[in-house]
């Protein structure tokens, strides 16, 4: 299929997507006996990762206990909130129950983990319950720390020119109904990202980029002033997106402040107050984005899980960076956000991540060595217009490993990486959670 059809025929990118997938899935190995055990297998977390874990775990292993510590009814599927936070999605486009995607053979106890004993090899929970393991996979996710900038609640999130999409379904609705009002009156947009790590640090991009590119359309060229305020002295954590990405704000007049990081806010003026290596700085606006730190749950950074000698602020859990195996504690795990590796806060990094711990999980119940690595894939459907993306794919040497090479080129704005985030990837995500992709 030539690029012209590809292109013009929405019916040919889903048949590129699908057979993509069929040739990813020829690569698997052929599913194997499954492993009789009765191993205790604890997951705390029933997000994208411990989802996935716990049904590719049902399928390998027979007679496992597992059991999902997870207090959240609703499941969120998180890459779709910057399109909620755009207009372009509705909330309960990002919603569904927990217990759809969870397989019927495990145990779940809708109470959150509140300390763990990784000695003593127990969790225990919200509600009083002591959860003994024989190996334990921690995938809570990670905590928002919106209490880290004076002035800022959540409250206010949809009002006064403030949006703040990483916080929730709801919360990504109000923060397009503030941008929405943004693009028709005209004014200062101000976007921000945090200083720690991040989930998907490319959305506070793709907001920039959407919110520009709506503005433009509603109210004119010229109505608009867009700034950007990153947390260090580059775009991207990828130095060749980084350029990129500043090529593209130079020519959509979009002006980024370097090592700029939120400290503070005042509504009432419309101020927002920065940390610079110079002082504090401030900045008016009349659109405010707030993107805050983001740190590890309480219970990990008390659990003796993380790491002692690096982000020690945020309390991500020492694992070895290609088996995700803690470093002093064999018998545990980590997954997704919560792990201490130097990228893989995506959802398309759990993808890859989650078929390594099955891989080292079940070996070592065989009293074995498992085989695969991970190696830091991340992906970023980057959203730069309504309808328009660059598919950026990146390892933990910041090179570019793209999918699809010759047909999606990763550093083009693309019509086709837009159907990517926004058709393709939820069915992908949807696959993964059942533990088939």
């Amino acid at each position: 299929m030539d690029m012209q059809n590809l292109k013009a025929s929405r019916r040919g990118f889903l048949g590129l997507m699908a057979g993509g997938m069929a040739t990813a899935a020829s690569l698997r190995p052929a599913s194997a006996q499954a492993v009789e055990t009765n191993a205790q297998i604890v997951i705390i977390g029933a997000g994208a990762a411990g989802t996935s874990l716990a049904n590719r775990l049902v399928r390998r292993l027979d007679g496992a206990r597992i059991t999902i510590l997870d207090p959240s009814p609703m499941h969120f599927y998180q890459p779709g909130l910057s399109l909620v936070a755009a207009g372009l999605k509705p909330a309960s486009y990002t919603e569904s129950d927990t217990t759809e995607w969870l397989p019927k053979d495990i145990t779940l106890i809708s109470e959150a983990a509140a300390a763990i004993d990784p000695v003593a090899k127990t969790v225990a929970t919200t509600g009083g319950q002591s959860v003994p393991y024989d190996f334990l996979v921690v995938a809570p996710g990670l905590v928002l720390d919106h209490d880290a900038i004076e002035g800022f609640s959540l409250d206010m999130v949809g009002k006064d020119g403030i949006g703040a999409l990483y916080a929730g379904p709801q919360y990504a609705a109000r923060t397009w109904e503030a941008a929405s009002a943004f693009a028709e009156t005209g004014g200062v947009g101000l976007f921000t990202r945090p200083a720690t790590e991040m989930k998907c640090a490319g959305a506070p991009l793709k907001h920039t980029f959407l919110i520009e590119d709506i503005a433009t359309r509603t109210a004119g060229a010229g109505k608009h002033e867009m700034h950007y305020a990153a947390n260090n002295n580059s775009l991207f954590g990828v130095p060749i997106v980084s350029e990129k990405v500043r090529m593209l704000f130079d020519e959509r007049g979009i002006t980024p402040h370097y090592s700029h990081v939120l400290k503070a806010i005042d509504a009432g003026r419309k101020i927002a107050t920065f940390t610079t290596p110079d002082g504090d700085a401030e900045l008016q606006y009349d659109y405010l984005h707030v993107i805050p730190p983001q740190r590890a749950p309480e219970v990990i950074r008390q659990s003796g899980l993380s790491w002692a000698d690096k982000w020690t602020d945020q309390g991500w859990v020492e694992v070895d960076m290609k088996t995700l195996r803690h470093l002093r504690y064999p018998d545990v795990f980590a997954l997704g956000d919560v792990a201490g590796v130097p990228k893989g806060k995506t959802a398309a990094s759990v993808k890859w991540q989650v078929p390594v711990v099955e891989d080292h999980l079940v070996a070592a119940i065989q009293g074995g060595e498992g085989r695969l690595a991970y190696d830091g894939y991340t992906s970023c459907p980057l959203i730069t217009r309504v309808g328009r993306a660059m598919l950026v794919e990146f390892d933990y040497h910041n090179n570019l490993v793209p999918s699809f090479p010759g047909v999606i080129a990763p550093l083009e704005e693309l019509w086709i990486s837009w159907l990517m985030k926004e058709v393709a990837l939820k069915a992908t995500y949807n696959a993964m959670l059942r533990g088939k992709a």
